[in-house]
């Protein structure tokens, strides 16, 4: 349940606010509704990984791939955009995954 709440939220909030309100929406789903520090963890990564790999692929394939391409000359990494993309939502799920931990754990502090 935290792990849908956080996604359809995110996915919403990521067309109008800025980045970094994943982080807030999965703070608050996890204060609300997180159970214990491990699944709200992972529930804010997955939630957020999905969210992010979806949004650079609604970016990134209608203009083929163009400004991934040019970053990955930059480094050299292997597999082209396809790294660069996992790495990306990577990072965004650890965002996510902090947030939603943080949650669960000021809820157990306020619990006790």
């Amino acid at each position: 349940m935290l792990f849908l709440i956080i996604l359809i939220l995110s996915f919403v909030s990521s067309y109008f606010l800025p980045w970094w309100m994943v982080a807030i929406v999965a703070f608050l789903a996890a204060f609300i509704i997180g159970k214990t520090p491990g699944r709200s963890f992972w529930s804010g990564f997955a939630a957020i990984f999905i969210v992010w790999t979806m949004l650079a692929l609604f970016k990134s394939i209608p203009n083929n791939n163009m400004l991934a391409s040019r970053v990955v000359q930059l480094f050299p990494i292997p597999h082209k955009w396809v790294f660069l993309l996992v790495v990306t939502a990577a990072i965004g799920g650890l965002v996510g995954g902090m947030g939603a931990l943080s949650g669960v754990l000021l809820k157990r502090a306020f619990g006790k």
